[in-house]
Protein backbone atom coordinates (compact mmCIF):
# COMPACT_ATOMS: atom_id res chain seq x y z
CA UNK A 1 0.00 0.00 0.00
CA UNK A 2 1.12 3.57 0.39
CA UNK A 3 3.64 4.69 2.59
CA UNK A 4 1.37 7.73 2.15
CA UNK A 5 -1.57 7.70 3.53
CA UNK A 6 -2.47 10.96 2.22
CA UNK A 7 -2.19 10.75 -1.25
CA UNK A 8 -4.85 10.31 -3.86
CA UNK A 9 -5.52 7.56 -5.89
CA UNK A 10 -6.68 3.93 -5.71
CA UNK A 11 -4.11 0.88 -3.86
CA UNK A 12 -1.71 -0.57 -6.70
CA UNK A 13 -0.48 -3.49 -6.04
CA UNK A 14 1.14 -3.95 -9.14
CA UNK A 15 3.40 -0.69 -8.34
CA UNK A 16 4.62 -2.18 -4.74
CA UNK A 17 5.69 -5.09 -6.53
CA UNK A 18 7.79 -3.77 -9.38
CA UNK A 19 9.44 -1.60 -6.64
CA UNK A 20 9.74 -4.57 -4.47
CA UNK A 21 11.35 -6.80 -7.13
CA UNK A 22 13.59 -3.98 -7.71
CA UNK A 23 14.87 -4.08 -3.73
CA UNK A 24 15.64 -7.58 -4.27
CA UNK A 25 17.83 -7.03 -7.31
CA UNK A 26 20.45 -5.28 -5.00
CA UNK A 27 19.38 -1.50 -5.09
CA UNK A 28 19.36 -0.92 -1.58
CA UNK A 29 16.13 1.40 -1.66
CA UNK A 30 13.43 3.20 -4.04
CA UNK A 31 10.87 5.79 -3.45
CA UNK A 32 8.52 5.62 -6.58
CA UNK A 33 5.66 8.36 -7.27
CA UNK A 34 3.49 8.17 -10.06
CA UNK A 35 0.39 10.46 -11.49
CA UNK A 36 -2.01 9.30 -14.06
CA UNK A 37 -5.16 8.66 -14.63
CA UNK A 38 -6.12 6.89 -11.35
CA UNK A 39 -4.47 9.73 -9.02
CA UNK A 40 -1.50 9.78 -7.13
CA UNK A 41 0.54 6.80 -5.89
CA UNK A 42 3.35 7.46 -3.89
CA UNK A 43 5.51 3.83 -1.88
CA UNK A 44 8.73 2.61 -1.23
CA UNK A 45 10.89 -0.69 -0.78
CA UNK A 46 13.92 -1.69 0.47
CA UNK A 47 15.78 -0.14 3.29
CA UNK A 48 16.78 3.49 3.85
CA UNK A 49 20.05 2.86 4.77
CA UNK A 50 22.67 -0.06 5.68
CA UNK A 51 21.89 -2.07 8.36
CA UNK A 52 18.17 -0.47 9.21
CA UNK A 53 14.87 -1.68 8.89
CA UNK A 54 13.42 1.12 7.94
CA UNK A 55 12.02 1.55 4.57
CA UNK A 56 13.39 4.46 2.36
CA UNK A 57 11.41 7.33 2.82
CA UNK A 58 8.76 7.98 -0.29
CA UNK A 59 9.58 12.49 0.07
CA UNK A 60 13.47 11.86 0.22
CA UNK A 61 15.71 14.55 -1.11
CA UNK A 62 18.20 12.69 -3.58
CA UNK A 63 20.94 13.57 -5.78
CA UNK A 64 19.67 13.39 -9.49
CA UNK A 65 22.77 12.90 -11.61
CA UNK A 66 22.30 13.74 -15.01
CA UNK A 67 18.47 14.42 -14.93
CA UNK A 68 20.31 17.57 -13.85
CA UNK A 69 20.90 17.97 -17.70
CA UNK A 70 16.92 18.55 -18.34
CA UNK A 71 16.50 21.48 -16.27
CA UNK A 72 20.05 23.37 -17.51
CA UNK A 73 18.82 22.12 -21.44
CA UNK A 74 15.27 24.16 -20.29
CA UNK A 75 17.27 27.21 -18.59
CA UNK A 76 19.15 27.91 -21.73
CA UNK A 77 16.50 27.15 -24.10
CA UNK A 78 14.46 29.83 -21.77
CA UNK A 79 16.79 32.35 -22.79
CA UNK A 80 16.79 31.33 -26.51
CA UNK A 81 12.76 32.50 -25.98
CA UNK A 82 13.87 35.52 -24.96
CA UNK A 83 16.22 35.81 -27.76
CA UNK A 84 19.28 36.28 -25.76
CA UNK A 85 21.46 33.29 -27.29
CA UNK A 86 20.09 31.35 -30.87
CA UNK A 87 20.15 27.14 -30.82
CA UNK A 88 22.67 27.59 -33.97
CA UNK A 89 24.62 30.27 -32.40
CA UNK A 90 28.31 29.82 -32.03
CA UNK A 91 29.41 29.67 -28.03
CA UNK A 92 32.70 30.52 -29.05
CA UNK A 93 31.15 34.07 -29.44
CA UNK A 94 29.47 34.37 -26.14
CA UNK A 95 32.12 32.29 -23.77
CA UNK A 96 35.46 33.18 -26.12
CA UNK A 97 37.34 32.95 -22.86
CA UNK A 98 37.12 29.43 -23.15
CA UNK A 99 38.67 28.68 -26.27
CA UNK A 100 36.47 26.72 -28.61
CA UNK A 101 36.21 25.84 -31.95
CA UNK A 102 33.50 28.24 -33.21
CA UNK A 103 31.92 25.52 -34.99
CA UNK A 104 30.34 24.22 -31.70
CA UNK A 105 26.84 25.73 -31.11
CA UNK A 106 24.53 25.83 -28.40
CA UNK A 107 22.30 23.07 -29.98
CA UNK A 108 25.49 20.82 -30.55
CA UNK A 109 26.48 21.02 -26.44
CA UNK A 110 22.27 20.60 -25.38
CA UNK A 111 22.66 17.29 -27.92
CA UNK A 112 25.57 16.01 -27.47
CA UNK A 113 26.73 16.61 -30.98
CA UNK A 114 29.92 18.80 -29.99
CA UNK A 115 32.33 16.19 -29.95
CA UNK A 116 33.87 17.64 -26.86
CA UNK A 117 35.91 15.26 -24.87
CA UNK A 118 33.86 14.10 -21.93
CA UNK A 119 35.86 15.17 -18.87
CA UNK A 120 34.58 12.22 -16.76
CA UNK A 121 36.47 10.17 -19.02
CA UNK A 122 35.45 8.60 -22.55
CA UNK A 123 34.40 4.73 -23.35
CA UNK A 124 35.52 3.94 -27.00
CA UNK A 125 33.56 1.61 -29.20
CA UNK A 126 36.59 -0.90 -29.41
CA UNK A 127 36.90 -0.88 -25.72
CA UNK A 128 39.38 1.45 -24.92
CA UNK A 129 38.77 4.01 -21.92
CA UNK A 130 40.61 7.21 -22.16
CA UNK A 131 40.40 8.08 -18.03
CA UNK A 132 38.44 11.74 -16.74
CA UNK A 133 39.13 13.28 -13.46
CA UNK A 134 38.65 10.82 -11.13
CA UNK A 135 35.13 9.88 -9.96
CA UNK A 136 36.19 6.20 -9.25
CA UNK A 137 38.11 3.68 -6.55
CA UNK A 138 39.78 4.97 -3.93
CA UNK A 139 40.98 7.91 -5.29
CA UNK A 140 37.91 10.06 -5.73
CA UNK A 141 37.26 8.26 -2.18
CA UNK A 142 40.23 10.46 -1.14
CA UNK A 143 38.92 13.59 -3.14
CA UNK A 144 34.88 13.31 -2.47
CA UNK A 145 35.02 16.81 -0.99
CA UNK A 146 37.62 18.25 -3.25
CA UNK A 147 35.97 21.74 -5.22
CA UNK A 148 36.73 21.69 -9.51
CA UNK A 149 35.71 24.77 -10.80
CA UNK A 150 33.63 24.44 -14.04
CA UNK A 151 36.40 26.53 -16.26
CA UNK A 152 38.86 23.65 -14.95
CA UNK A 153 36.93 20.68 -15.90
CA UNK A 154 36.32 22.39 -19.42
CA UNK A 155 39.66 23.64 -20.03
CA UNK A 156 40.97 19.54 -19.27
CA UNK A 157 38.25 18.67 -21.45
CA UNK A 158 39.78 20.92 -24.19
CA UNK A 159 43.21 19.52 -23.66
CA UNK A 160 42.31 15.96 -24.62
CA UNK A 161 41.21 15.45 -28.36
CA UNK A 162 38.22 15.86 -29.57
CA UNK A 163 35.96 12.57 -30.24
CA UNK A 164 34.83 13.76 -33.69
CA UNK A 165 34.47 17.19 -35.59
CA UNK A 166 31.45 19.65 -34.48
CA UNK A 167 28.27 18.05 -35.28
CA UNK A 168 29.64 15.16 -37.11
CA UNK A 169 28.76 12.22 -34.44
CA UNK A 170 26.92 12.15 -31.38
CA UNK A 171 28.80 11.12 -27.59
CA UNK A 172 27.61 11.85 -24.58
CA UNK A 173 29.62 14.12 -22.12
CA UNK A 174 28.83 16.08 -19.14
CA UNK A 175 31.08 18.58 -20.20
CA UNK A 176 28.75 19.88 -22.90
CA UNK A 177 26.46 20.91 -20.08
CA UNK A 178 29.38 22.32 -17.82
CA UNK A 179 29.54 24.45 -20.34
CA UNK A 180 25.73 25.43 -21.28
CA UNK A 181 25.88 26.25 -17.56
CA UNK A 182 28.71 28.41 -18.03
CA UNK A 183 26.45 30.29 -20.76
CA UNK A 184 23.24 30.50 -18.87
CA UNK A 185 25.02 32.45 -16.15
CA UNK A 186 27.56 34.61 -18.84
CA UNK A 187 23.78 35.98 -20.32
CA UNK A 188 22.28 36.45 -17.09
CA UNK A 189 25.37 37.82 -14.94
CA UNK A 190 23.81 35.40 -11.89
CA UNK A 191 24.60 32.12 -10.75
CA UNK A 192 22.74 29.42 -12.49
CA UNK A 193 21.04 28.33 -9.27
CA UNK A 194 19.88 31.73 -8.60
CA UNK A 195 18.45 31.63 -12.51
CA UNK A 196 17.44 28.21 -11.76
CA UNK A 197 14.75 29.56 -8.75
CA UNK A 198 13.63 32.48 -10.39
CA UNK A 199 12.58 30.58 -13.41
CA UNK A 200 11.49 27.30 -12.25
CA UNK A 201 11.54 26.54 -8.79
CA UNK A 202 9.59 29.64 -7.44
CA UNK A 203 6.68 29.52 -10.30
CA UNK A 204 6.52 26.21 -9.87
CA UNK A 205 6.74 25.85 -6.16
CA UNK A 206 9.44 23.73 -6.08
CA UNK A 207 10.30 22.91 -2.35
CA UNK A 208 13.06 20.64 -2.45
CA UNK A 209 14.62 21.46 -5.48
CA UNK A 210 18.38 22.97 -5.71
CA UNK A 211 22.05 23.21 -7.78
CA UNK A 212 24.15 22.48 -4.31
CA UNK A 213 27.25 24.23 -5.73
CA UNK A 214 30.14 23.03 -4.05
CA UNK A 215 27.90 22.17 -0.42
CA UNK A 216 28.33 18.55 0.51
CA UNK A 217 25.25 18.34 2.25
CA UNK A 218 21.56 16.45 1.07
CA UNK A 219 18.97 18.24 2.65
CA UNK A 220 16.55 16.61 5.36
CA UNK A 221 14.84 14.23 5.23
CA UNK A 222 16.78 11.97 3.10
CA UNK A 223 17.40 8.25 2.37
CA UNK A 224 21.32 7.02 2.32
CA UNK A 225 24.12 6.46 -0.81
CA UNK A 226 26.98 4.14 -0.12
CA UNK A 227 30.44 3.60 -1.95
CA UNK A 228 32.45 -0.35 -1.73
CA UNK A 229 35.98 -0.13 -3.28
CA UNK A 230 38.97 -1.45 -2.84
CA UNK A 231 41.44 -0.25 -0.11
CA UNK A 232 44.92 -1.73 -0.25
CA UNK A 233 43.38 -5.14 -1.24
CA UNK A 234 40.76 -4.67 1.62
CA UNK A 235 36.79 -4.12 0.22
CA UNK A 236 35.52 -0.67 2.08
CA UNK A 237 32.19 0.29 2.35
CA UNK A 238 31.31 4.19 3.21
CA UNK A 239 28.39 6.36 3.30
CA UNK A 240 28.39 8.90 0.88
CA UNK A 241 25.77 10.77 1.29
CA UNK A 242 27.79 13.74 1.81
CA UNK A 243 29.59 14.52 -1.20
CA UNK A 244 31.39 17.14 -3.03
CA UNK A 245 29.49 17.49 -6.55
CA UNK A 246 31.66 19.85 -8.25
CA UNK A 247 33.81 16.74 -10.17
CA UNK A 248 30.56 16.45 -12.55
CA UNK A 249 29.11 19.56 -12.09
CA UNK A 250 26.10 20.60 -14.48
CA UNK A 251 26.29 16.87 -16.09
CA UNK A 252 24.50 15.98 -12.49
CA UNK A 253 24.96 17.98 -9.32
CA UNK A 254 21.23 18.93 -8.43
CA UNK A 255 19.06 17.90 -5.95
CA UNK A 256 15.43 16.78 -5.98
CA UNK A 257 12.65 15.34 -4.84
CA UNK A 258 10.06 12.43 -6.34
CA UNK A 259 7.45 15.40 -6.20
CA UNK A 260 9.39 18.08 -7.69
CA UNK A 261 10.18 15.92 -10.94
CA UNK A 262 6.93 15.21 -10.94
CA UNK A 263 5.77 19.10 -10.96
CA UNK A 264 8.58 20.49 -13.33
CA UNK A 265 8.62 17.62 -15.66
CA UNK A 266 4.26 18.19 -15.96
CA UNK A 267 4.84 21.50 -16.68
CA UNK A 268 7.61 21.15 -19.43
CA UNK A 269 6.32 18.10 -21.28
CA UNK A 270 2.71 20.07 -20.93
CA UNK A 271 3.96 23.29 -22.81
CA UNK A 272 3.77 25.63 -19.16
CA UNK A 273 7.80 26.37 -19.03
CA UNK A 274 8.95 26.91 -23.27
CA UNK A 275 6.77 28.57 -26.37
CA UNK A 276 5.30 25.67 -28.59
CA UNK A 277 7.94 25.54 -30.72
CA UNK A 278 11.20 25.30 -29.19
CA UNK A 279 9.22 22.44 -27.05
CA UNK A 280 9.02 21.08 -30.15
CA UNK A 281 12.99 21.44 -30.64
CA UNK A 282 13.58 19.94 -27.24
CA UNK A 283 11.35 17.21 -28.50
CA UNK A 284 13.08 16.32 -31.60
CA UNK A 285 15.41 13.30 -31.42
CA UNK A 286 18.60 12.56 -32.94
CA UNK A 287 19.29 9.19 -34.88
CA UNK A 288 21.85 7.74 -32.78
CA UNK A 289 20.29 7.22 -29.12
CA UNK A 290 16.61 9.42 -29.55
CA UNK A 291 18.14 12.68 -27.40
CA UNK A 292 16.80 15.57 -28.04
CA UNK A 293 17.79 19.10 -26.86
CA UNK A 294 18.79 17.35 -22.61
CA UNK A 295 15.93 15.13 -23.29
CA UNK A 296 15.38 10.98 -24.31
CA UNK A 297 12.57 10.51 -26.91
CA UNK A 298 11.30 6.46 -26.38
CA UNK A 299 9.28 4.96 -28.78
CA UNK A 300 6.61 2.46 -27.03
CA UNK A 301 4.96 1.52 -30.01
CA UNK A 302 1.58 2.66 -31.71
CA UNK A 303 2.36 6.03 -31.99
CA UNK A 304 2.63 6.41 -28.34
CA UNK A 305 6.09 8.18 -26.97
CA UNK A 306 7.51 8.54 -23.51
CA UNK A 307 10.27 11.21 -22.72
CA UNK A 308 12.60 11.30 -20.07
CA UNK A 309 15.78 11.99 -18.80
CA UNK A 310 17.18 9.28 -15.73
CA UNK A 311 19.85 9.68 -14.26
CA UNK A 312 22.82 8.34 -11.58
CA UNK A 313 25.75 9.03 -9.77
CA UNK A 314 27.74 8.23 -6.24
CA UNK A 315 24.94 5.95 -4.95
CA UNK A 316 21.85 7.94 -5.38
CA UNK A 317 20.00 7.78 -9.29
CA UNK A 318 16.83 9.52 -10.14
CA UNK A 319 14.05 7.95 -13.01
CA UNK A 320 11.73 11.06 -14.58
CA UNK A 321 9.64 10.12 -17.45
CA UNK A 322 6.03 11.40 -18.69
CA UNK A 323 3.62 10.77 -21.41
CA UNK A 324 3.54 13.51 -24.34
CA UNK A 325 0.75 15.36 -22.72
CA UNK A 326 2.37 15.30 -19.26
CA UNK A 327 -0.72 13.15 -18.28
CA UNK A 328 1.18 10.76 -16.57
CA UNK A 329 4.33 11.14 -15.04
CA UNK A 330 6.43 8.56 -13.23
CA UNK A 331 9.39 9.94 -10.80
CA UNK A 332 11.25 7.86 -8.65
CA UNK A 333 14.28 7.88 -6.27
CA UNK A 334 17.06 5.56 -5.88
CA UNK A 335 19.65 5.00 -3.35
CA UNK A 336 22.31 2.36 -3.43
CA UNK A 337 25.90 0.40 -2.62
CA UNK A 338 27.85 2.11 -5.58
CA UNK A 339 31.47 0.28 -7.01
CA UNK A 340 33.95 0.90 -9.36
CA UNK A 341 32.69 -2.11 -11.86
CA UNK A 342 29.03 -0.37 -11.83
CA UNK A 343 27.99 -3.73 -10.93
CA UNK A 344 24.21 -2.37 -10.23
CA UNK A 345 24.55 -0.86 -14.06
CA UNK A 346 22.24 -3.77 -15.58
CA UNK A 347 19.90 -4.14 -12.50
CA UNK A 348 19.17 -0.13 -12.71
CA UNK A 349 18.49 -0.54 -16.86
CA UNK A 350 16.20 -3.34 -15.73
CA UNK A 351 14.17 -1.19 -12.92
CA UNK A 352 13.89 1.89 -15.31
CA UNK A 353 12.34 -1.04 -18.06
CA UNK A 354 10.38 -2.91 -15.31
CA UNK A 355 8.61 0.53 -14.44
CA UNK A 356 8.03 2.20 -17.50
CA UNK A 357 6.15 -1.52 -18.75
CA UNK A 358 4.12 -1.24 -15.33
CA UNK A 359 2.97 2.47 -15.49
CA UNK A 360 2.69 3.31 -19.94
CA UNK A 361 2.59 -0.37 -21.05
CA UNK A 362 4.72 -2.89 -22.39
CA UNK A 363 7.46 -1.77 -25.38
CA UNK A 364 4.98 -2.81 -28.51
CA UNK A 365 2.09 -3.44 -26.78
Amino acid sequence: MPSNPTLRGQDRPELQQAIEEIAASGILGVQLRVDDEHGTWAGSAGHRELGSTQRPLTDAHFRIGSTTKNFVATTVLMLVAEGRTGLDTPVADQLPQLGLDRRITVRMLLQHTSGIFNHTGEYYADGTVAAGIPWQGKEWVDLRFHTYEPAELVRFSLARPARFEPGAGWSYANTNYVIARLLVEELTGRPFAEELRQRICEPLHLTGTLAPSASPELPAPHNHSYYRYDDAGSERTIDITRQNPTWVGAGGDMISTTADLHTYFRALVGGRLLPEELLAEMRTPEQTVGYGLGIFAQDLGEGRTVYHHNGGQGGSAALMYASADGATTLTAGLNYVDDPGLSLAAPFQKAQQRLVDEVFGTLGS
